[in-house]
């Protein structure tokens, strides 16, 4: 796919990131232009019949009994865009913001929300000349639609805020005037119709789709690659094992570690050895990455049902009928990013453990993973920087979706708290990208203590692949250098797509279920 029909298509993580990226080209088709038009007559047509709808003719909030002249309903969509621009902290991420942008295009286009065309029609110019408005990170309780982040998205459209532009943070206004454009006259319900939605969870959410399913690809490619430093055992992994307690997720992983250790001269050279059993972080790795994968998959799928939903309030059915309800309330996907937050911690937890089982000396190991202990402290130090981020990361894991303070006088009692669950969500997968790259560097440096005995095809490949960027350790050196090479490879997802393409070349078949990938 190289196109998309904003309001008619269906969305999807993996779509919204590639027309963030510029991959896919997304466009507003006859239908949803027509679906746009009606909407905004109906808005018109209530405006002028004089019937009383909340945010056309009312104020807003607690002012939901305050009617507005016809007079003032333009001037109270630009105010409502000033008023509500609290937002404080560093602005999110460019792409995120991005996103916010493209998702709420998609959901205004269906054509319940009174958005005119000509509004339409700039929000998408500005994605698809990259032009991003700067967003606040905090801000949102995430209830009345995420309207603090929101209103500074759409301050530009009446030449406030400020916007990222060919790589320089410029006043909108002056973007504005290089590209002789006037800013937008809001029509009745505009205003409201931009801020209430839940386009900053979701970009959180939509992003994390992404991070995630690739920090479980690299859990359980570090993880074999880890299994075989220490000489464990394939046979947790046996798939009759998993038929008696089919877990989809625990299934999926199974067979991956299955198929990524298959062929492997490592484990055949220890098939008959003492060792009656492996300790948790090696043969459990099917139940807790795979728990953590099917956490994954349900976000995925709620991300899905968002990204195709109509969220901002009211929703105007015709020039008659209108609902004033709650679609705006974050907690449909605060509960499952608290969810994937938790999945995600509990990746780096049990990363922490097998590096520490590779530091005590076990197995066939030297001691910290260095010949001459002693003199050289070896690996002991990156693993308590990983310890350190895994216990940041339990400290992340409180939901925030298990708190509410009520806002808005008590008129809007119960708050979803999902921006918070969104940006927490982040700040675990940043940990854990670093707490993978330790344990990635202490997986290749005990597989060179295994030598000449060789691991499999692809995880010798992505081995050789990774000694590229960081060497074997004979001595101690500043360590800090390889953790941050190997956080590269990881998360800029290099050493996912090399395992990738070596799979696919070699004919390779990494999931068992399809269902489990992202594309």
């Amino acid at each position: 796919m190289n196109k998309f029909e904003y309001g008619t298509g269906h969305l999807t993580a993996s779509i919204a990131l590639a027309i963030a990226s510029g991959k896919v080209k997304a466009h507003l088709s006859s239908e949803t232009i027509r679906r746009i038009l009606a909407s905004s007559a109906f808005v018109n047509e209530i405006v002028d019949n004089h019937q009383t709808v909340y945010g056309i003719n009312t104020g807003f909030g607690p002012l939901c009994d305050t009617k507005i002249s016809i007079e003032d309903t333009r001037k109270l969509q630009h105010n409502i865009l000033k008023s509500h621009s609290v937002g404080v902290g560093k602005p999110i991420p460019k792409e995120i913001a991005k996103l916010m942008l493209i998702t709420k295009v998609h959901s205004l286009s269906q054509g319940y929300s009174g958005i005119s065309l000509t509004t339409l029609e700039r929000i998408i110019w500005h994605i698809d000349q990259d032009h991003i408005p700067l967003v606040p990170e905090k801000g949102s309780v995430g209830a009345s639609g995420d309207l603090a982040p929101l209103s500074h998205l759409f301050l530009p459209l009446i030449g406030l805020g400020e916007v990222e532009s060919e790589g320089k943070i410029i006043p909108a206004k002056q973007l504005l005037n290089k590209h002789q454009l006037e800013p937008i006259n809001l029509g009745p319900k505009e205003g409201l119709a931009l801020i209430n939605g839940t386009q900053f969870i979701l970009s959180f959410a939509t992003q994390a789709v992404h991070r995630l399913q690739q920090a479980l690809e690299t859990a359980d490619l570090i993880g074999a690659l880890s299994l075989e430093g220490l000489m464990g055992s394939v046979r947790p992994f046996d798939a009759r094992l998993h038929q008696l307690r089919p877990f989809p997720g625990c299934q999926n992983v199974a067979y991956r570690l299955s198929t990524l250790l298959n062929n492997s001269e490592i484990l055949a050279a220890h098939t008959n050895c003492d060792r009656v059993q492996d300790p948790y972080s090696l043969r459990c790795m099917p139940q807790v990455h795979g728990a953590s994968r099917q956490a994954w998959f349900h976000l995925k799928e709620l991300t899905e049902i968002e990204l195709n939903s109509v969220t901002d309030n009211p929703i105007i059915f015709n020039a008659t009928e209108t609902i004033s309800g709650g679609n705006f309330h974050g907690q449909p996907l605060a509960i499952p990013l608290d969810y994937a937050t938790v999945a995600a911690a509990e990746l780096g937890n049990i990363a922490d453990r097998r590096c520490y089982l590779m530091l005590e000396g076990r197995f066939g190991l030297p001691k910290l993973l260095i010949e001459d202990a002693g003199l050289n402290s070896g690996f002991m130090i990156p693993q308590y920087t990983a310890a350190a981020l895994v216990t940041e990361n339990k400290t992340l894991c409180f939901p925030a979706s298990a708190d509410s303070i009520p806002t808005s006088l008590g008129q809007e009692d119960h708050v979803s708290m999902g921006s918070i669950s969104g940006r927490k969500l982040h700040q675990v997968l940043d940990n854990l990208e670093y707490i993978q790259a330790i344990e990635l560097l202490y997986a290749i440096q005990a597989i060179d203590f295994r030598r000449p005995l060789k691991s499999s095809p692809i995880l010798e490949a992505c081995h050789d692949f990774v000694r590229e960027s960081v060497s074997f350790a004979a001595e101690d050196r500043v360590f800090a250098n390889d953790i941050n090479q190997l956080h590269q490879l990881i998360s800029q997802g290099k050493l996912l797509a090399f395992s990738n393409n070596f799979a696919h070349q070699t004919g390779l078949k990494l999931h068992q279920d399809e269902k489990f990938r992202l594309y």
